[in-house]
């Protein structure tokens, strides 16, 4: 299928869209290890492998930006062995998944507050970022230590002290945009929720204002690529008007 890149969705022959910027909230792997009465940390590390395959699969479906909430500012509420664990998980998928991004065309990059995750993860983070700087094929965002409201408290911190030092007087909404994390990424036109569980769980508050939404009871570990392209194509048959008639 060969598709035309619009502003904010692709089109494909015919007339169907898909959404370019696609965000997902992965949830359910600790479910999912449950039910097969194994440890929490081995649904996360099924669910990491899962992202593999989607990120692999994204460019084919017409999509060039991926963002996905891997660790939440509420997930430090869990055990202290989730939490290690967790962070263990990451530092090793950044790891071993470095030259394959590279290869595959992937940028890779972060958002989320820095400062609470360890020296080592930090530095892995800002290593994979700069190696696949230059990348095209797909834009893939990962949230860690993320939460919305903690985002714009950032942001309205950083806007503050710019109107301060006189760039700004009269601050418009490109401004604050403009301090977020994700400054100079487009909004993401669709954001998908596995699980079943039906919240947004301050996940991209302001950039997905005028999101379409999905909520799909298929846990994390069990969202496929065909998964995915059946809700690009459902996704297709919306009519989004942004406020107008």
């Amino acid at each position: 299928m060969v598709w035309a890149r619009g502003a904010s969705t692709a089109v494909a022959a015919g007339g169907v869209t898909r959404p370019r910027h696609v965000a997902i909230i992965m949830d359910g792997n600790g479910r999912w290890a449950a039910e097969r009465g194994w440890p929490r940390l081995v649904g996360h590390r099924r669910g990491a492998e899962r992202v593999k395959q989607i990120v692999t699969a994204c460019p084919d479906l017409g999509v060039d930006w991926l963002t996905v909430y891997a660790f939440s500012t509420e997930n430090w509420k869990r055990s202290t062995e989730e939490v290690l664990g967790l962070m263990k998980i990451f530092r090793r998928y950044i790891q071993r998944e470095a030259e394959g991004m590279s290869a595959e065309g992937v940028r890779m990059r972060f958002i989320g507050e820095r400062s609470r995750l360890d020296r080592r993860l930090q530095d892995l983070m800002a290593s994979i970022e700069a190696r696949t700087a230059g990348n095209t094929r797909l834009n893939l965002t990962v949230a860690i230590n993320y939460g919305g409201r903690n985002e714009l408290l950032r942001a309205s911190a950083r806007l503050a002290e710019r109107i301060a030092a006189g760039e700004i007087t009269a601050p418009t909404e490109a401004d604050l945009a403009a301090c977020m994390d994700t400054a100079g990424h487009p909004d993401p036109d669709l954001v998908i929720r596995t699980s079943g569980e039906t919240r947004t769980s301050n996940f991209l508050p302001w950039q997905a204002a005028y999101s379409e939404y999905e909520f799909t009871p298929t846990l994390w570990p069990d969202f496929t690529p065909d998964h995915l392209a059946r809700i690009l194509d459902r996704y297709g048959l919306r009519e989004r008007r942004f406020g107008g008639a």
